[in-house]
């Protein structure tokens, strides 16, 4: 989806081979823990983040998915929650130095050392809403503050309820002078989590200087751990199934939303809870629409047809991108464009490697590389380069959000997984291709997570023609 602005131990591989008879699943509490420990070992004050509260959207087809940052430190996928994490006080009270062969940043001393009473750490605390017996008869079981096993299912040793933060955070607030949580950004506009949860901490700490924990949880979440690896490519693999199907029933005379449709059940009969975004099938001129998501004119003979879908499995999200001939075979002209597209693409793959960027600009930009090839292979109908029908940067990051957290001119380090997209759209040959995979950047490359979707023009018409043989004469 264009962005407009390992080796896994044995124990995770048994994890994905059990995932697909899973609707949701979670990584193990110990990695959620391990992020706290890494986060908290990296501030001078506490840190606070809130779970939406499931009232952000009052359609009845929405479905309830946490906030990302909470999320990844937590997963807790309940709405109305809380998290409050704890440092050691500046003046060194609470701080008696890690138990014998233990680290000072492991989860079991932040449960282990402080005094709870003055607000001293380190400390990590999950406060949970009060368990509604009557509305959990509408809505389903939901996990308590005070549940017997709530510390095996959320990892937290210390668990209380919501009502209890307010306390807590004036204690907090006698010891620190900084509080980190989520600030509020321009994107909060219509949304405003982050502003309504700052403007309540300001009423309880007026006098404390706040700080912004998202740029700190980024800078984690682009490492992707063997753990989230697991879902990540469960996502991938659906999807890569359900292109798969889309490129079998392909003819003229479907509508958009026919193959959207039978895109999203594949995603859904394998386990993914949503669409990790809109699902894109644009025809004809609307191939050349970026973010076209209105899904419902007929496919004609001759049109080309992009097709950006992908599914989220527990979370995490996939996102593809094949672009079709309607009737199964290129024409001269789609052809051309196509090998073009895929010639860039190719071209920056070869240079993927960890040192690399996504950024448009400097000599280790691969998306200097994509756009050099397309600019320098090919013409549109008035005989100029095709450079300027590359509008969009070359790939992003993507976990828990599509266009996950990720900087495009960061370097390039093992364990990220971003995609690699060139595209050409030119709107008055009715014409777009965009081509889009998924890779995890290694030690000393790429690992296509997509390799099992065909991108070779010749292969896609040899799966195309499979599909139409079977279908009925009409």
């Amino acid at each position: 989806m264009p962005r407009t602005h390992r080796i896994v131990p044995l124990v995770i591989l048994a994890l994905a081979c059990a995932l697909p008879a899973l609707a949701r699943q979670r990584e193990p509490n110990g990695a959620y823990a391990d992020r706290r420990a890494k986060l908290l070992a990296q501030v001078d004050g506490p840190v606070v983040l809130f779970g939406y509260t499931g009232k952000e959207n009052d359609s009845p087809s929405y479905v309830f998915n946490q906030e990302e940052n909470f999320y990844y430190l937590t997963g807790h996928n309940e709405a109305g929650a809380a998290l409050l994490l704890i440092p050691a006080a500046p003046n060194g009270k609470g701080s008696n130095g890690p138990p014998a062969g233990r680290s000072a940043r492991s989860p079991e001393r932040l449960r282990r050392v402080g005094d709870p009473s003055a607000g001293e750490g380190p400390r990590e605390i999950l406060f949970l809403p009060p368990r509604d017996r009557g509305r959990e008869r509408w809505d389903g079981p939901r996990v308590g503050p005070t549940d017997a096993d709530v510390e095996e299912r959320t990892g937290f040793a210390e668990v209380k309820a919501f009502s209890d933060l307010r306390t807590e955070l004036e204690r907090v607030g006698k010891v620190f002078t900084s509080v980190y949580t989520l600030l509020p950004r321009d994107s909060d506009e219509g949304y405003p989590h982050a502003r309504t949860w700052q403007y309540w901490l300001y009423q309880i700490l007026p006098q404390t200087s706040f700080r912004d924990a998202a740029p700190l949880v980024g800078v984690m979440r682009q490492i992707k751990s063997p753990t989230e690896m697991a879902l990540i490519e469960r996502a991938v693999e659906l999807s890569i199934d359900a292109h798969l199907e889309a490129m079998k029933m392909m003819h003229p005379g479907l509508y958009e939303y026919e193959v959207a449709a039978r895109m999203e059940y594949i995603h859904k009969r394998g386990g993914c809870e949503a669409e990790a975004y809109a699902p894109i099938v644009g025809s004809g001129v609307f191939s050349t629409v970026l973010h076209y998501n209105a899904v419902d004119r007929k496919i004609e003979e001759g049109d080309i047809v992009v097709l950006d879908v992908g599914g989220q499995f527990s979370g995490y999200a996939a996102d593809i991108t094949r672009t079709l001939p309607a009737g199964g075979k290129f024409t001269a002209r789609q052809r051309e464009i196509y090998e073009i597209v895929l010639g860039a693409q190719k071209a920056a793959l070869a240079a993927l490697k960890p040192g690399m960027t996504l950024g448009r600009g400097g000599s280790n930009s691969v998306h200097k590389i994509a756009y050099d090839y397309i600019n320098s292979h090919g013409k549109d109908k008035e005989g100029k380069p095709l450079g300027r029908y590359f509008i969009h940067g070359l790939g992003h990051h993507v976990g828990l959000n599509v266009h996950d957290a990720g900087d495009a001119n960061r370097p390039l380090e093992p364990g990220m997984v971003v995609t690699i997209e060139p595209g050409v759209y030119m709107p008055e040959e009715n014409l777009g291709v965009r081509i889009e995979d998924m890779v995890l950047i290694t030690a000393d490359g790429y690992k296509l997570l997509t390799a099992r979707l065909p991108r070779d023009p010749d292969e896609v018409e040899k799966v195309m023609a499979v599909g139409q043989a079977s279908k009925p004469v009409r």
